[in-house]
Formats: C-alpha cells, sequence, structure tokens
C-alpha cells in the first residue's frame, strides 16, 4: 500500500509549475475519437486518469506515443472500433462517460461501463442521456455494469440542460459535432475546460460557437481531421497551491496560472487578507499573516469551483473566527471534515454546511483521503502541521495532481511516498 508521509511545520518558498488541466484532458482525450485521425496534445498531466485513458484508448484500437517527461500525446485513432468497454479502468473514472458522446458521434453506438471516481454523493448521468435522446439516440439502455446507446443518426436540435453540468455539456457538444444540422445548448456551463474541448474540436474541423457562454451553438460536420492542441492550465491544481503558499509560504510563485480562470478563489484569498502580486502568467504569494475567516459557497463557473472548496479549508484553520462552506454542487462534499478533525481541527457538519472555528493548531496523525480534492485538502493539512502526517488512499491524489511529491520537495516540503 502506498501512502504519503509528511513532517510538516516547516515554510516554503520557490516557485511551483502548474500542469495541464486534468479535467480537461479527460474529455480531450476521448474527443480524439471523433477525428478519425493523428491528433497530438501539448501539456499533458502526467496522472493516473490519463494512463488509464490511455489504455481504454488503445484497447479500442487507437496507437499513442507518450513522452511523459515532455506531456506530450500523440494519438492515432484511425484503427479504433466501438465495442464495449465494461472494463474495470473504465470504473475507475469519472469522466469515463465522455466515450459515450465520442463514440456515438463517430459510430453511431456506444456500449461503456458505468463511470466511477470519486464518492461525492448522487452524480446521475441522466442529463447525458435525455441528450442523446434529443439527438436521435434510439436505445440507452443501463445494465449492471454499462450503459449501452445507439443511434445511427443524429440530428441536431435544441437541448436545455435542467441543472447546469460541465460533463452533460460537453458530452453533448462531443456527440453533436458529428450530428446532422445545428444542436443548441441551453443553460449550458461556462467553465474554462468547456472553452478547451470546443477549440480542440474546432482544430478538428467542428463547428462549435459560443463556448464559455450559456448558450453553445454546434453546426455538425460529417468529417473531422487531426490536429495539435495544448491543454489549458489547471486551475484547480493552482488553487490548491495558492492555498497552501497563503498558509505555509515565505514567497511562492504559482508558474503557468491564467488568472482570469481564478477570479472567484482569489477574491476569497484577498477578502482572507493574502497578499498576492499577479502577473501575466503567475501569481506570487507573499508571506501571510493575520488571516480573517470567510465564508465559502460553491457555486457553477464562474463561482466559486466545488472542486476547491476542499483544498482551501486547511488555509480557513489558520484564520481567525467562525466560519461556514456550502457546497450547492456536491452537497455531501464533506468527507475531508472528520480527517481534519482528527489533526485537531475545531470542524464539524451540520445539515451538509461545513463549520469552523479557527485558528487551529493541527498536529500529524494517520488519516486517509476519501476522495481527490480530499486527499488535496489532507497534503496541505499535514504541511502545516506539527509532527509527521501519514496519508493512506493516495491513489485518488495520483488522480489528478501531476508530480505533486516533487513539486512540493522542491519548494522546502518534507514529504515522500512510500510502501506499507
Amino acid at each position: 500500500m502506498k501512502k504519503i508521509v509528511i513532517n510538516g511545520g516547516k515554510r516554503i518558498s520557490g516557485t511551483i509549475p502548474i500542469s495541464g488541466a486534468k479535467n480537461s484532458v479527460v474529455a480531450l482525450i476521448p474527443a480524439t475519437i471523433l477525428a478519425n485521425d493523428v491528433v497530438t496534445l501539448e501539456g499533458v498531466p502526467d496522472i493516473s486518469d490519463v494512463a488509464s485513458l490511455v489504455e481504454i484508448m488503445e484497447i479500442m484500437g487507437a496507437k499513442i506515443e507518450r513522452n511523459l517527461e515532455e506531456g506530450r500525446l500523440v494519438i492515432d485513432t484511425r484503427s479504433v472500433v466501438s465495442r464495449p468497454l465494461p472494463y474495470g479502468k473504465i470504473n475507475s473514472l469519472r469522466a469515463s462517460y465522455y466515450f459515450n458522446g465520442a463514440l456515438l458521434g463517430r459510430f453511431g453506438q456506444a456500449t461503456v461501463g458505468l463511470p466511477g471516481g470519486c464518492d461525492l454523493g448522487p452524480r446521475p448521468t441522466d442529463l447525458h442521456d435525455k441528450a442523446f435522446k434529443a439527438l436521435g439516440a434510439k436505445k440507452i439502455q443501463e445494465e449492471a455494469e454499462h450503459l449501452e446507446v445507439i443511434g445511427d443518426s443524429l440530428v441536431g436540435t435544441t437541448i436545455y440542460m435542467d441543472v447546469v453540468s460541465v460533463g452533460a455539456t460537453i458530452n453533448t457538444m462531443l456527440a453533436a459535432s458529428r450530428a446532422k444540422g445545428l444542436t443548441i445548448i441551453e443553460n449550458a456551463a461556462r467553465e474554462p475546460e468547456i472553452i478547451d474541448v470546443a477549440t480542440l474540436l474546432n482544430n478538428m474541423g467542428a463547428q462549435v460557437r459560443g463556448a464559455g457562454t450559456d448558450i453553445i451553438r454546434i453546426t455538425g460536420v460529417d468529417e473531422m481531421h487531426g490536429a495539435q492542441h495544448t491543454v489549458i492550465p489547471d486551475r484547480i491544481e493552482a488553487g490548491t497551491y495558492l492555498a497552501l503558499a497563503a498558509a505555509m509560504g515565505d514567497g511562492v510563485i504559482i508558474e503557468n496560472v491564467i488568472y482570469e480562470h481564478l477570479e472567484s478563489f482569489i477574491a476569497k484569498l484577498e477578502e482572507m487578507g493574502v497578499g498576492l502580486t499577479i502577473r501575466e502568467d503567475s501569481i506570487e504569494v507573499h508571506k501571510s499573516e493575520n488571516l480573517k475567516s470567510v465564508n465559502i459557497t460553491s457555486v457553477p463557473y464562474p463561482g466559486f469551483a466545488t472542486d476547491l472548496q476542499q483544498p482551501i479549508t486547511p488555509l480557513l484553520l489558520k484564520a481567525k473566527g467562525r466560519g461556514s462552506i456550502v457546497d450547492t454542487i456536491y452537497q455531501k462534499r464533506v468527507n475531508h471534515v472528520p480527517e481534519l478533525a482528527r489533526m485537531g481541527a475545531n470542524i464539524s457538519v451540520l445539515d451538509d454546511r461545513i463549520i469552523y472555528d479557527a485558528p487551529n493548531e493541527l498536529t500529524g496523525s494517520c488519516v486517509q483521503a476519501t476522495d481527490l480534492r480530499a486527499g488535496a485538502a489532507l497534503v496541505t493539512a499535514g504541511i502545516i502541521a506539527s509532527g509527521t502526517t501519514k496519508i493512506s488512499n493516495i491513489e485518488f491524489i495520483l488522480r489528478g495532481y501531476d508530480h505533486i511529491i516533487e513539486k512540493l520537495t522542491a519548494v522546502g516540503v518534507d514529504i515522500q511516498l512510500i510502501e506499507e
């Protein structure tokens, strides 16, 4: 069993580079299926979700060259065939549902294992099914371990998303790119990752307009072609390290950042009293003291991201006063709370609302990551805490943080990955 061990309480300084966005790349890789050609992705993070997606693509017949050092994937999908994919690798990924949209768009059918990923409470795929039906899918049948979708001839239409959903918006874009005529997605999600996927689709010959707004128009095309695309920086990784730098930094620069993707998060840091210098593609976090507590409410983009409410929590525990965290996206995203309490945090959950009193003196302990972003919160808490923290279930963390041990070691964190 792999674990992360941190000897905490040490201040940090230096530079942390941000990798390509995990939430983009897990959609970009399946999207290459639509091209029936060679697509090169640059800036691909070295995370386990990417490794799983590459393995699935190769099972389907794709030929892939992967350069880990340069973050490059060269994906040849000309030999890809639509075959049932109820494999274990599929079930480890939430983003496996993007294969439904890509395979449906290119082949008119898809049989894909049901999505897995982090347990954050109900995360239904009914919006995806609704969109596929609206586009003309004749059969959508969920079995014990997989979903089968058949739609030989997709036709564009207007689709209203009952709930703002990143996954359903992207999946609809994928399928509609090869449908006949015009598809309009209303109440579409606006996240930067959606713009990133739309950019790749357009580079491959699709006609997607309006990505980043709540109305997206896709004019279907008969064929798509190869392209080259660079993945946007990971705003969630950036926010995680910004919070860490605010908590324990004596001057830390976060490089390869798009400030506009983090405006709501940075606004909360500034409200707390964190000193920042914002440059064109980097943010310097100055040594920050006398922080004050704030209330956090996660909402769809451009509001405060649900994926950042857990990573910012350890920083909140260093502030002064009482505050609350409400996650309107995943109300059950509270599994990090008992683990932080184990480390001495005065924090609890009341009716799906996280309540904390600060400041807290954290002490190293044995804790476990229950999901990806909860794991990131525990890493930060372990760096803040006095003594030794040992984190288990780190497979969650490795799903989304590229070279986390090396990046943190470089700024002075006493951290290592061990096997027991």
